[in-house]
């Protein structure tokens, strides 16, 4: 059953991978400092794309060492304690430049995983 439990919290960091990129779509930086709710929204869907990674197997993790899960995981902790310290400029650089190839990662690891 943790194979499944695996491929379903992958699905749940592509999907909300995949929501915040769209989100952030052609916004510029700019934006994120000036929309609270571009802000709270992208800090929520990288918060759980990072709690999903926390969850999936440490076997799962090991097979899939090209995923950076330790900074994935590291950044949910940074984001949820550090609440009232969330570096906007960070936040955008993970939308922009990581998740996108967090999803390509995620997609492959997905396609070479069963059911």
């Amino acid at each position: 059953m943790r194979k499944r439990d695996d491929r379903t919290r992958l699905l749940h960091m592509l999907e909300h991978s995949k929501e915040a990129v769209e989100l952030a779509g052609d916004m510029s930086k700019e934006d994120l400092y000036d929309k609270r709710t571009l802000e709270l929204s992208l800090t929520k869907l990288v918060e759980i794309v990072c709690e999903a990674a926390a969850r999936v197997s440490p076997e799962f993790q090991e097979l899939h060492a090209e995923i950076p899960w330790q900074e994935i995981i590291g950044l949910r902790n940074r984001l949820v304690h550090g609440y009232d310290a969330v570096d906007l400029d960070i936040l955008w650089d993970v939308v922009k430049l990581d998740l996108p190839e967090l999803v390509n990662a995620l997609e492959r690891a997905l396609g070479s995983s069963k059911p």
